[in-house]
């Protein structure tokens, strides 16, 4: 009997389309890579054959095309670990330039991406949950449509929740604003708990929201 192949998330790689090679994504986040790192993955992709490198809307690059045989060398040789590109958790946290690159940025959108990143990613949750993080009021980090979102004002950050870019479209409601970064720190960690608390299974935390009410919701992260 053939044995039918899927994803292999103990080894971080997904299952491509021609149902037999593999893609990996390392762990780059909000997409900021020094040269040495750009070099290796391209390293990488040349030694095992890959078919190609994908620059996702994540804000990772996906090593795509590798043989099953060739995936722990090739996690080996890059010396990364991998970003959390499938399963019910937190996935990728995308996060514009902000005031660390950008002419418009208002607030320091990399530096709460990276703290949020760091505290979160990967975190297992009833499903999958993304996070953006915009430093000005533009939308450039996708913040509308991610289950927790950021936009940055001089005061500080509007949050905005429910959003999703999926099979069912939605924008997010704003929650509340907060005037810093460890009070956006807060707001999500309350946010998570509520979702982990409340969530069924696969339920993503906007359908979370219809199903309670926003007014029930709010009263419940923001005691």
């Amino acid at each position: 009997m053939v044995e039918k192949k899927t994803d292999l998330p103990e080894k971080g790689a997904v299952l491509q389309r021609d149902r037999e090679t593999y893609a990996i994504a390392p762990d780059t986040p909000a997409g900021v890579v020094a040269p040495e790192i750009l070099r290796k993955i391209a390293d990488v992709a040349e030694k095992y054959s890959a078919a190609a490198i994908k620059i996702t809307s994540a804000q990772r690059m996906v090593i795509v095309g590798l043989k099953e045989e060739d995936i722990d060398d090739a996690w080996k040789d890059l010396g990364m670990t991998p970003g959390a590109a499938i399963g019910l958790c937190v996935r990728s946290v995308k996060i514009c330039p902000g005031t660390t690159f950008c002419k418009r940025g208002v607030s320091d959108s990399l530096g709460l991406g990276m703290a949020l990143h760091d505290a979160y990613h990967g975190m297992d949750l009833p499903a999958k949950f993304k996070m953006g993080v915009s430093g000005c009021p533009n939308c450039c980090a996708e913040s509308w449509v991610k289950d927790i979102g950021f936009f940055g004002f001089k005061d500080g950050f509007k949050v905005v929740v429910g959003g999703e870019a999926g099979k069912k479209p939605r924008v997010g409601t704003e929650l509340t604003q907060v005037k810093s970064n460890d009070d956006a720190m807060k707001v999500t960690q309350d946010v998570i708990n509520f979702y982990k608390a409340n969530g069924k299974p696969k339920e993503r935390l906007g359908d979370l929201i219809d199903r309670i009410g926003f007014t029930e919701f709010s009263k419940g992260v923001l005691k």
